[in-house]
């Protein structure tokens, strides 16, 4: 089940992960909820009344993937389900028109690594579960966690996690540049809130020009002066926002800004 709550008056739309019993996995249909929260998240970013958006997961685990209770594997499509149920839903999380949040406690394997990858700014509780747990099933890890894995630890810091099955604490896997911060469990769910509340209030459209140039940083492997040659174009774009020019009157008169999100 996947819940969605929307503040318009905050601006912080919030989708929750809600079947605490299977540790939220993710069904095929529980992905099919997935995407039309963020769908709906999103039109209401289009209109102005979503700035920022949380994702969490709802009892003592994040996700611990695919709900595979059940499955024959003889009879499964991984493929399909992977490229054509997965894949569009992560694409879509990563293309989100605000800044995104993510608040991971317990369990985050496979697809719910995935759902981690997907966004903008993560934060794990210190005692988090997070890694490749497919040695014990003869699959492979999925859903982004190749790249994660090689690009922030290196190939066979990589290898030796899928290898092993092994998994990394929050404070592990945050010391070695998986994700943003860890965080004391008790503490996450709030810390995390208060992040992306105060997001909510600030350019968003500055941040949306970061997130663009990171992703072709990462993505496209944009070196050093292409990126310089970016971030100029950015900057110019931006000079004619509501915000850019409130940024700036705020400066001058010494008080804080009152951002739109435009």
């Amino acid at each position: 089940m996947i819940d969605l709550h929307i503040d318009a008056e905050s601006k912080l739309a919030e989708i929750v992960l809600n079947n605490p019993k299977a540790m939220n996995s993710l069904a095929e249909a529980d992905l099919q909820e997935l995407s039309a929260a963020y769908a709906e998240a999103a039109r209401a970013a289009e209109a102005g009344d979503v700035r920022a958006l949380l994702l969490r997961g709802e009892g003592k685990g994040f996700s611990a993937g695919r709900n595979i209770k059940g499955l024959d594997p003889r009879n499964d499509d991984a493929t399909d389900y992977l490229a054509n149920k997965v894949t569009p839903v992560l694409k879509s999380m990563s293309q989100f028109p605000a800044p995104t949040f993510a608040a991971v406690q317990g369990a985050c394997l496979g697809v719910g690594l995935g759902l981690a990858i997907a966004t903008d700014i993560v934060y794990v509780a210190e005692d988090a579960k997070i890694g490749s747990p497919f040695a014990n099933l003869g699959a492979t890890l999925d859903s982004g966690g190749h790249a994660l894995f090689v690009e922030r630890l290196g190939a066979h810091r990589a290898m030796d996690l899928i290898v092993t099955g092994e998994l990394m604490s929050g404070a592990e896997a945050v010391a070695a540049g998986l994700f943003s911060r860890a965080i004391p469990a008790s503490e996450l769910q709030g810390f995390t809130r208060a992040k992306a509340l105060a997001a909510a209030q600030g350019a968003t459209r500055a941040f949306l020009a970061s997130r663009a140039l990171v992703h072709q940083i990462r993505d496209d492997k944009a070196g050093l002066w292409e990126s310089v040659d970016k971030e100029n174009v950015a900057q110019g774009e931006l000079c004619s926002s509501a915000d850019y020019l409130e940024g700036f009157a705020a400066f001058n008169e010494k008080r804080p800004p009152v951002f739109q999100g435009k």
